[in-house]
């Protein structure tokens, strides 16, 4: 049974997080939002722990976690080194949507990083993930709090949708505010690698250090190993069809071939599909408004009729790349 806690993400209460940091510390699975998605927690020191998981979600064992601190002596705990790139980032950007690959400590299991020698590890700034850790004592693994390959959970509707009778308890903090998951960068290669664009973008982070794109990146190409979570399988995929037309000119021919299609694209296109049905993606005027919009509106368009999603491609720059990222990898098929 799960049990359904709400929390003031502004302003958390210590006393119904305890309830929540119990549960961690005894091994149970607990539901929480970040500022990226809403995350499926557990004690990253519990090898037992983390495997159920993997068995929540249905998420394959070759696809490692990410795991969740509160302070730099967590951080010693968790890594076996902190190359001097890293703490740069670290000091400009954490706590904050940035997740970093160091080699593993000896405390952190097979389990957590899929058997590779390195971790992937970052510091919430959402106040519940911040507290719930703090509280817990321990880091806490977790990947996003959905079934594996479906789209990440932006709200707690979402987590209840899926996680219900999967997990012991289910934090309700509302809406998360980026709604897309943590940007990581691999540190233990010089010059440090973007395995996955995610709020902060290329550009923010090549103001601090230079940067590699790994070819994953741009949601082209699977990883045969994953370096990192989102590099291999097929992600945040709704049920229905998903049509990614990257070249514009083509898209109104596309649409006519289907009687049902369903049309996602930022609200200034929209006037283009007045005969069909259309769910605006934010703004091009506002792009973080469109990653905001993005897992919340692929997770609507599956539950309205239509026989197929079709999704405009959007400029490959600033947030826009991350959002290009996972359309790509949620695609069934990519018109270019």
């Amino acid at each position: 049974m799960t049990e359904v806690v709400k929390v003031d993400p502004e302003n958390p209460d210590a006393i119904l997080l305890k309830k929540a940091a119990e549960i961690i510390k005894k091994g149970g699975l607990v539901a929480f939002p970040t500022e990226t998605v809403y995350g499926l927690g557990a004690d990253a020191y519990n090898e037992k722990a983390c495997e159920k998981i993997f068995k929540a979600k249905g998420r394959p064992q070759d696809n490692p976690l990410i795991v969740h601190i509160s302070s730099s002596k967590m951080l010693k705990n968790v890594v076996r080194d902190i190359p001097e790139v890293a703490r740069n980032f670290i000091e400009k950007l954490w706590p904050g949507p940035l997740t970093l690959i160091m080699e593993r400590s000896e405390k952190i299991s097979d389990v957590v990083t899929a058997g590779l020698n390195t971790v992937a590890v970052r510091t919430p700034s959402h106040p519940i993930a911040k507290m719930l850790i703090e509280l817990s004592g321990v880091p806490i693994a977790a990947p996003s709090a959905n079934i594996s390959g479906r789209p990440s959970p932006t709200s707690f509707d979402h987590v209840r949708e899926e996680m219900m009778g999967r997990v012991d308890m289910i934090i309700d903090g509302g809406e998360t505010p980026f709604g897309l998951e943590s940007t990581i960068i691999d540190v233990t290669k010089e010059p440090p690698v973007l395995l996955r664009p995610g709020p902060l973008t290329v550009e923010q982070i090549s103001s601090i250090h230079k940067v590699l794109v790994h070819e994953t990146a741009k949601g082209l190409y699977s990883q045969a190993r994953p370096l990192s979570p989102g590099m291999k399988y097929r992600h945040y995929a709704p049920s229905k069809k998903l049509i990614l037309v990257e070249d514009l000119s083509k898209i109104l021919e596309i649409v006519s071939r289907f009687s049902d299609p369903v049309i996602l694209c930022p609200k200034e296109h929209a006037e283009n599909y007045k005969e069909n049905r259309v769910l605006t993606l934010g703004s091009l005027e506002n792009e973080y408004s469109i990653a905001h919009e993005l897992f919340k509106k692929l997770r609507e368009a599956d539950k309205i009729e239509g026989d197929v999603i079709i999704v405009e491609g959007l400029p490959e720059k600033g947030i826009l790349f991350s959002v290009m990222n996972r359309l790509r990898k949620a695609a069934s098929e990519v018109i270019r």
